[in-house]
């Protein structure tokens, strides 16, 4: 595997050609599905570079002795993520919090545990390393062997429901508010809600912002929040922007979480039919 590379940075800086590109996806006056899902994915990646760009312009202190971000190191299998599965039309965006070690982390896909992403969603790339990689939580890619459970949970359960992922696809992306991971000297994962109030509040008001500017580029019209901190950040960040888009949450599969332990998927399902979602995806 590689180092982290700088492509993050040389689309930041134009190099990608992303308005080329879209333009020339684009035939004559009436564009095609496949050109109209370049166009979203594209703004989508933009979205992100740009919250990474200001993202780089924050600073923590302890606890946080490491911060990974796949949106660097793992650009290549996140862009795959979002140039396949990113479409115009989608209407329910489940949101996740941020990535975990052992998902995302990993491969650059939102609840992204590896066989789920490897196997039924196909995505490829190569992942590189993070600059500065904690001994205990090294980055293996695709190759990684141990399973994150909240991922496993995630996608096993739109495996289930809905057979192929397109038929997913069709109406819903996932997405993580936040894209950095933040660990400890002893390399336990630290969620935002767990870092100081100055520094956590300052994260999420980029991440807001960046929710906001997705939002607005997919023209959905559901937020889904994974959790309740998920689900809390996108309501108070859409009302505060003055947007329509309704809010609603789900629980989050994590282990860390009793509840998701004793059936998250039949709790998680229930809620889907009651949202109305569940009809879309089964259909």
């Amino acid at each position: 595997m590689k180092k982290q590379r700088d492509i993050p940075s040389r689309l930041e800086n134009g190099d990608w050609g992303q308005e080329e590109e879209l333009q020339a996806a684009i035939p004559g006056p009436m564009p095609t599905p496949e050109s109209q899902n370049n166009i979203a994915a594209g703004h989508f990646l933009q979205a992100e570079l740009d919250l990474s760009a200001r993202l780089r312009m924050l600073t923590f202190g302890e606890p946080v002795r490491y911060i990974y971000n796949p949106l660097e190191y793992a650009w290549e299998t996140h862009r795959c993520y979002a140039e396949t599965y990113c479409r115009s039309g989608q209407s329910v965006l489940f949101l996740g919090m941020n990535p975990g070690p052992f998902g995302m982390a990993q491969t650059g896909v939102p609840f992204g545990e590896v066989k789920a992403v490897r196997d039924w969603l196909k995505i490829t790339g190569e992942v590189g390393h993070p600059l500065n990689e904690h001994p205990k939580r090294r980055i293996s890619g695709l190759a990684c062997t141990q399973s994150e459970v909240s991922g496993a949970r995630f996608w096993g359960l739109f495996k289930e429901l809905c057979g192929e992922p397109d038929n997913f696809f069709r109406h819903c992306f996932v997405h993580n508010l936040c894209p950095l991971i933040f660990m400890s000297e002893s390399g336990k994962n630290l969620t935002p809600p767990e870092l100081p109030a100055v520094e956590r509040d300052a994260l999420l008001l980029h991440c807001d912002a960046a929710l906001c500017q997705v939002v607005r580029a997919l023209g959905v019209s559901m937020v889904i929040g994974v959790g309740k901190v998920a689900e809390q950040r996108a309501r108070r960040a859409l009302s505060e922007a003055g947007s329509s888009v309704r809010v609603e949450g789900i629980m989050h599969p994590s282990p860390r979480n009793p509840q998701a332990n004793k059936g998250w998927a039949a709790v998680a399902r229930t809620k889907l039919q009651e949202l109305g979602v569940l009809s879309l995806i089964t259909q």
